[in-house]
Order: structure tokens, then C-alpha cells, then sequence
């Protein structure tokens, strides 16, 4: 499994408990440290703004960027995380289950799905539906990712009445390996995958989004877990998160802010 570290630096004079719990103290030279979970989608834009955090906060930031799936299933497992920023459905199902506090939400960016080929290989036009639809039934293989993107490139697929034709030609992408990556190893000939986790892999050449009339906008929302007690320094992080000043940082990195 594939997941980035980023250590942000900086001192915090208290820790807050939430509402539930008893408060609890911490010395006042004892550092808060964050520790963020985020699905691959937002790892180049949160590693940027989380720099910029640092430059003005006293607090510390570690942040682990893995698969959306595993990511969920490691909330769900318990495993204890300050901030969680998933897909808003995943939040949302993290809410139901009980793991992130109701109404903790906090929606902060949106991407689209772009195609992408090897570099070196036939550019194709994939402007219109039909011209996708057309680069698909002439890739020998293809992948996308196994988020909300891919289930939805999936019905895509079953509405063309191409899915029975095209289903051996599918590559299984393993959770938090990005599409991109095998498509510039030349393992797969035609990539789909958010416009954020292709923009910055080497030898791949992004053919452009899918179009306007196809497209999915996939929004990543923060949850905050129920068990976390940081609230005070979850306020500050995820009040910049949200801000201005991180929006061009988002935008930067494929994404547009919310």
C-alpha cells in the first residue's frame, strides 16, 4: 500500500476534550500532534497546504494519504485518526456507522475524472461521449479506480451496452496504487482516474477530462472522529483547510474549491 507522511512542526498550550469526555490537561511544552487520514485524491493538495499551515501554526500534522477503501475501512476498524477526509459519501457513511460526529462535516474540494494514456502513445479525441466510448472499445486494456469514480465509469459502461464486451479487458487496480502509475509502466493502455492523482506522474500524457456530459465531480470532505479529543487544534486546521488561503493549493492540484 502506497501512502505519503507529512510532519508539520509546532508547539500547543492545551488539548480539548470533546463535549462527552473530561477535559484533559497536557503540559504546556508537550506538543498536539494531528494525525490526519485522507484518501490518494487529496494527497497533493492537503502535503501543500498543510506545508502552509505550518508556517503559522503551533501545531503538529501528520498526515497518511491510502486508498479511499482502506482509509474507510480503517476508521470503521477504530483505529484512531483527528481528521478524516474521504469522498462526502464516505463521510457520510462513517457518520451513519457512528465513527465521525454527526454534523462534523466539512466539505472542501471537488474533482473530475481525467484520461490519461502512456507517453509516447496514439493521442486520441476524447472531447465527446462518443468519442470516449469509441477510445474505450480500442483500448486493449483499461482501468480506473475502485472509488466512486470507478462505480460510476462502471455504469457508464453498462448504459453504452459495452461492459459484457469490454470486461476482460479491465485491470484490477489494488486500493491506493495509482491508475496512473500502471498505465505509464505501460500495464494498462487507457487510465481513468481523478485529474488530481495524475497531474504529477511522469510518463503519462493526460488526454483531457472526461466531457461535461459525462463527468463525475467526486467531493472530498473533513469528519472529525468521535473519539478524537484535539477539538481546539481540529478547528484551527480544518478553519485554513477551508479558508482562501488554501485555494490555490487546490486548484494548483487539479482540484476546485467548494
Amino acid at each position: 500500500m502506497k501512502y505519503s507522511n507529512v510532519i508539520v512542526s509546532g508547539l500547543c498550550m492545551s488539548m480539548v476534550s470533546l463535549a462527552t469526555a473530561a477535559p484533559t490537561e497536557v503540559p504546556s511544552d508537550e506538543p498536539v500532534t494531528l494525525r490526519i487520514i485522507s484518501s490518494m485524491a487529496t494527497r497533493q493538495f492537503l502535503t501543500e497546504v498543510i506545508a502552509q499551515f505550518a508556517q503559522q501554526s503551533k501545531y503538529q500534522v501528520e498526515l497518511e494519504s491510502v486508498g479511499g477503501v482502506d482509509a474507510a475501512k480503517r476508521v470503521e476498524a477504530g483505529e484512531a485518526f483527528d481528521v478524516v477526509i474521504l469522498s462526502a459519501n464516505a463521510i457520510d457513511k462513517l457518520i451513519d456507522s457512528g465513527k465521525i460526529l454527526p454534523n462534523s462535516r466539512i466539505d472542501l474540494v471537488k474533482s473530475g475524472v481525467a484520461i490519461a494514456v502512456k507517453e509516447g502513445a496514439q493521442i486520441m479525441d476524447v472531447s465527446s461521449e462518443e468519442t470516449v466510448k469509441q477510445a474505450v472499445l480500442a483500448a486493449n486494456t483499461i482501468a480506473y479506480s475502485t472509488g466512486p469514480s470507478g462505480v460510476y465509469l462502471t455504469e457508464v459502461f453498462e448504459r453504452w451496452g459495452i461492459a459484457e464486451q469490454i470486461k476482460d479487458r479491465i485491470v484490477k487496480v489494488p486500493p491506493g496504487v495509482p491508475v496512473g502509475s500502471l498505465v505509464a509502466k505501460g500495464e494498462v493502455e487507457l487510465g481513468f482516474q481523478q485529474l488530481s492523482e495524475l497531474l504529477h506522474l511522469k510518463g503519462i500524457i493526460i488526454l483531457g477530462p472526461l466531457p461535461t456530459d459525462i463527468q463525475i465531480m467526486t467531493h472530498f470532505s473533513a469528519g472529525v472522529p468521535l473519539k478524537t479529543n484535539q477539538q481546539e487544534a481540529i478547528k484551527v486546521l480544518l478553519d485554513f483547510l477551508a479558508s482562501p488561503a488554501a485555494t490555490e493549493a487546490k486548484i494548483k492540484n487539479g482540484m476546485e474549491p467548494i
